[in-house]
Order: structure tokens, then sequence, then C-alpha cells
């Protein structure tokens, strides 16, 4: 499969997925996470499926379109090892929604990536939150869930926080 292929295969798999999560926490308490905020595009996705509710987007540094770029007290800036521990701890269990879209090129770099966040995730949601990935993540307290039939195999993964 072609790069672009596969590029769109992601993006359909994405929209698919935020628009099922967003229906399934909109009566829900709680607050919603993007591990990963990159250009803003499923930022951007979320915050119109979810009008009125607190996003919050983390990243490195802010590479977003101006556009899609979170207000200042929403964006979380830094390395995700120091940047989602401390949130836990000031939010603990609280986010009902985490879109985690972190992967990264260098196969060794994003399976240093997937693991950190493996492991932060959990901490960061309440019990019955969603949490969806580009990455296969792992953790005892993240039971993987069956995708719908219009997303392939292994090219999106949703969890429910236990």
């Amino acid at each position: 499969m072609s790069r672009l292929d596969s590029f769109i295969r992601r993006l359909e798999a994405q929209r698919i997925l935020l628009n099922w999560a967003a229906a399934e926490i909109r009566d829900r308490a709680g607050i919603v996470l993007e591990v990963g905020l990159g250009n803003g595009r499923t930022y951007d996705h979320l915050r119109e499926k979810l009008s009125g509710r607190a996003i919050y987007a983390f990243d490195r540094a802010v590479n977003a379109n101006p556009r899609s770029i979170p207000p200042e007290e929403y964006l979380v800036l830094g390395d995700f090892g120091d940047t989602l521990p401390a949130f836990a701890e000031a939010h603990p269990r609280e986010a009902v929604l985490i879109h985690c879209d972190a992967g990264l090129a260098d196969p060794e770099a994003n399976a240093r990536q997937v693991a950190m966040i493996s492991r932060l995730v959990p901490p960061l949601a309440v019990a019955g939150a969603l949490v969806l990935s580009d990455q296969a993540l792992s953790h005892p307290a993240l039971q993987q869930q069956t995708l719908p039939a219009s997303v392939p195999a292994n090219r999106y993964f949703v969890y429910l926080r236990t």
C-alpha cells in the first residue's frame, strides 16, 4: 500500500472513531485530552463535535495551523514524560476521552514513546473513559475494544479504561 493510501486510511479511521467517541461521551462529565496536537486537525474536529467541552492538547511544541491552536489555558507544551504526569497530578482521572496521535517515524523512538504513553495515559482517565490511539497501547487498565467494521484492523485502536 502506498504511503498516500495508508495516510488516507488513517484519516478515515480517525474521523469515524472521533465521531463515534464524541457521541458516546456527549452526556458524560469529564475533560477531553488530545495527546499529540500535531497540525491540529483532530483537535479542531473534537472542538467542533464537543462544543463547550474542555479539551486540553499536549505536544512538545506548537506546529498547528493557527486556526487549530487551543486557548493558552488548554495548551500543555513540553515532553509527554513531564507534562502528562504533572497534569495527572492536577487532574487525576478526570478525562472521559483521550485521543493519542503521537506516533513517530523512527521505529525505536516510536516504541519508547508508545511504552511511555501506555504507562502515563491510564492515570488521566476516569473508569469507563475511551482512549483512541494511532498506536497499539499496552496497560492492564486499558481493555481493547472491537472496532467498527468500517475501520480496518490495526489501523487505529480503541480502549476502555477499566
